[in-house]
């Protein structure tokens, strides 16, 4: 039997910006389109995600961009970095991508880009992944995040099918925090401020003070790994919904940068997973 090929990373896309503008304080639009977008797999999920490509500080790489080639022939502290973002809308016809980024001053790497961004800016992503959209046959649905899921909850709103009955739940600073939301669905929608409180906290509460409406739940659960973490246990253990029926992940974590929270996801949810098990037996 003849050897396989070695897998090849597929070439990362290359995106300009269009436009950009600030949503609410902490929340900033960037459209991106380019000549190659058009192609891109995109619609078949509401939480279809990006991962843009930032290069490292003073470093150069060749065009067009092989990060295969950049791991080969870079050190590592010179390989660019990564950071995952929802796309929040998708024209095919215009070839163009919405990216949603909450942006805290000058801390992190994404939110400091988009702030400064110009149109005909460039720049690289991989990409895109996603596997979640409300599905048609749910008695009801459950959307309940914090600002890093507020987009994949704004699409998944939009795309839900007129007088579905959903509960919507969003986590945010305060009420300068607030973006309409559209949806032909039947739908509650409840702003959390947090304000001083740890992230999720109000969220947590506000969950599992639901009285659920009849009938089989389709759960969306995204946002800080610790708060989700918390609802995960509660929609597993205490409510028994079937894992099929929830999409639940942490997308970041409090106290980690991407980067380490990425290099320790993988550990945290399996012993999510192994407290689960404990907790049902």
């Amino acid at each position: 039997m003849a050897d396989r090929a070695p897998r090849r990373t597929p070439r990362p896309h290359h995106a300009r910006v269009v436009r950009a503008e600030r949503l609410t304080p902490h929340m900033i639009r960037v459209v991106l389109g380019g000549e190659t977008l058009s192609g891109l797999p995109l619609g078949v999920s509401t939480d279809h995600y990006v991962k843009l490509i930032f290069p490292a500080e003073g470093v150069s790489y060749p065009e067009p961009l092989d990060m295969e080639a950049v791991r080969r022939d870079f050190p590592r502290e010179q390989w660019p970095r990564t950071r995952t973002y929802t796309v929040r809308a998708w024209d095919q016809e215009a070839g163009e991508i919405t990216v949603d980024f909450v942006h805290h001053g000058d801390e992190g790497l994404a939110g400091p880009w988009a702030a400064s961004v110009k149109p005909g800016d460039g720049i690289y992503f991989a990409g895109p992944g996603g596997g979640y959209a409300p599905d048609p046959e749910a008695g009801w649905h459950l959307l309940a995040g914090d600002e890093s899921a507020l987009p994949a909850i704004a699409a998944a709103l939009e795309e839900l099918a007129p007088g579905a009955t959903a509960r919507v739940f969003v986590e945010v600073a305060g009420p300068e925090e607030e973006q309409k939301l559209l949806t032909s669905a039947d739908a509650e929608i409840v702003w959390l401020h947090r304000g001083e409180r740890p992230v999720g906290e109000a969220l947590v509460a506000a969950v599992t003070a639901l009285e659920f409406p009849p009938g089989d739940l389709q759960a969306f659960v995204h946002g800080e790994a610790n708060f989700v973490k918390e609802l995960r246990r509660y929609l597993r253990v205490e409510r028994a919904i079937p894992r099929e029926q929830l999409s639940i992940s942490g997308y970041w974590r409090r106290g980690a940068d991407e980067d380490g929270w990425q290099a320790s996801k993988r550990e945290w949810n399996a012993q999510v997973e192994r407290e689960q098990e404990a907790a049902e037996a």
